[in-house]
């Protein structure tokens, strides 16, 4: 079982976070699913992605081609179906304690100045934590990101 990773955005944006965050797991050699269910974000980021001089590249896919089982990146609504060890959760995107328990890491990412996301990033901190998920909150909120708090 692995932690569930909730990232209190401040100074920094959801995709910045996550052009952070991405090279990290895969660098651990994990396949990991990003997941929003917000259509024109998921676009955005397959774009950003393809653009983005990142070094190294970051291989990945749009869900729902023929090759989705294959990418060590797959980019999705959906369910995890590239054998994920990662989910990265933006846009209110939901998980169940049961999909996140095998899982390896779980990352959250909200929005702090958008108080929906707020309450909802606390609703999903109190059911993943009740269900016996270790859980850990890291804020940005003095200038680099700091580890707040641990449960589990």
């Amino acid at each position: 079982m692995g932690v569930v990773m909730f990232y209190h955005l401040t100074r920094s944006s959801a995709d910045e976070t996550l052009m952070m965050l991405l090279p990290r797991a895969l660098r651990q050699g994990w396949r990991v699913m990003v997941r929003s269910r917000d259509a024109d974000a998921l676009a955005r980021l397959d774009a950003q992605l393809w653009l983005t001089e990142a070094d190294p590249f970051l291989p990945h896919g749009l869900q729902g081609g023929p090759h989705d089982a294959d990418q060590p990146v797959l980019i999705g609504p959906g369910p995890i179906a590239n054998g994920a060890s990662g989910l990265f959760l933006l846009d209110g995107a939901e998980t169940t304690p049961e999909e996140a328990r095998p899982l390896e890491r779980v990352w959250l990412l909200f929005d702090g100045g958008d108080g929906a996301q707020l309450a909802a990033a606390r609703q999903k901190w109190k059911a993943l934590t009740e269900a016996g998920l270790p859980a850990q909150y890291w804020s940005e909120e003095s200038g680099r990101w700091e580890k707040k708090a641990e449960k589990g």
